[in-house]
């Protein structure tokens, strides 16, 4: 317990659901004042002049974002040639010209080698196209993703089985390889999100209670809680393709939106990936202020294995923001009904 004392508890069930942890850099180490950690970054008292962020994932652009509106100077360097990794590559980079435009700088196919702390002061040394950059800052973010935080835990003590990446190993059920030992959530594979852990905890119990927990793990949700934000579920189009399937694509622009333009929020789209033959919905992306709010109509379909016709024939009311994702949905038919079908 927090004043170390040791309390016994003999129980037939453990769920291990111990989350995870942000990933140090060896040549960054977190000291929770100039080089912090996203846990630190929400706890600034003021916002620091120079920002500088280390990785353009969902956590360094939220965060980013954050500062760059309270008045601090944000540059994000990525390793990547793209932001937010895993994303619809059209809109990651729609999204990139926004941020943009509201004032953040991105250095893309920068590696960083070294960050010198000196009097509370921080030099970001990275390399670009064979040039090396330097950049001064008064914090600096890593963000370069997260790990399990299952060590330590003592379920190496009675035989729990990890794969490479620390995860602990499950069946489909969340059951380790030792009897009555369970686990979900960020210490296991697959993404690490609040959504993905609540719904593999609910599954977890009703399979140790007997019933038939199951978790549709095409059925989750992305989200970057930028501004605008950035959501996605199922497949994007460059993974569809990648996979060799046919499919049908659907977008459709807010600023065709009557409920966006009278509210001035026109910013972004809906675009849908649809199996051309079956016209089943795979994938879904939206780039809006809400779109963290729109997406969930799409999982809803994907999760009854619907499609684009069953959200294009489904009435929207008048004027919502929600018309923007019937009209996408009725663009991979070429039927919308405010833009000219393409």
């Amino acid at each position: 317990s927090s004043n170390g004392q040791i309390q016994e508890i003999e129980t037939k069930n453990i769920v291990i659901s111990t989350g995870s942890a942000p990933v140090e850099l060896p040549f960054a180490k977190f000291d929770g004042k100039t080089i912090v950690s996203s846990t630190e970054a929400l706890e600034f008292t003021e916002a620091p002049k120079k920002l500088i962020v280390i990785g353009a994932g969902a956590v360094g652009l939220e965060l980013g974002s954050v500062w760059n509106r309270l008045g601090s100077e944000v540059t994000m360097l990525e390793f990547l040639p793209r932001i937010a990794l895993g994303f619809d590559l059209e809109l990651s980079n729609l999204l990139q010209r926004v941020l943009t435009a509201q004032g953040m700088t991105f250095h893309l196919e920068a590696k960083v080698s070294a960050v010198k702390v000196d009097n509370g002061h921080a030099t970001v040394t990275a390399t670009k196209n064979g040039q090396e950059l330097k950049f001064e800052a008064d914090k600096v973010l890593v963000s370069v993703g997260r790990r399990p935080f299952s060590e330590g835990l003592g379920a190496e003590k009675v035989g729990v089985e990890f794969d490479e990446k620390k995860r602990i190993k499950v069946d489909k059920h969340f059951r380790t390889n030792v009897d009555g030992i369970y686990a979900i959530g960020d210490v296991i594979a697959g993404p690490m999100l609040a959504h993905k852990a609540e719904d593999e905890g609910m599954a977890c119990i009703e399979i140790i209670a007997g019933k038939a927990g199951h978790v549709n793990y095409e059925a989750i949700a992305w989200i970057i809680y930028t501004n605008p934000e950035l959501a996605g579920v199922g497949l994007t189009e460059d993974q569809a393709k990648e996979q060799g399937i046919d499919v049908r694509i659907g977008k459709f622009p807010f600023r065709a939106n009557s409920r966006a333009l009278t509210g001035d929020d026109v910013e972004g789209m809906v675009k849908f990936v649809a199996d051309a033959k079956t016209d089943r919905i795979l994938g879904a992306h939206i780039l809006h202020h809400l779109a963290s709010e729109l997406i969930a109509e799409a999982v809803s379909v994907i999760e009854f294995g619907g499609s684009s016709e069953d959200i294009g024939r489904t009435t929207h009311s008048h004027p919502t923001l929600s018309e923007a994702v019937r009209e996408a949905a009725l663009n991979v038919e070429k039927r919308a009904l405010h833009i000219i079908n393409r």
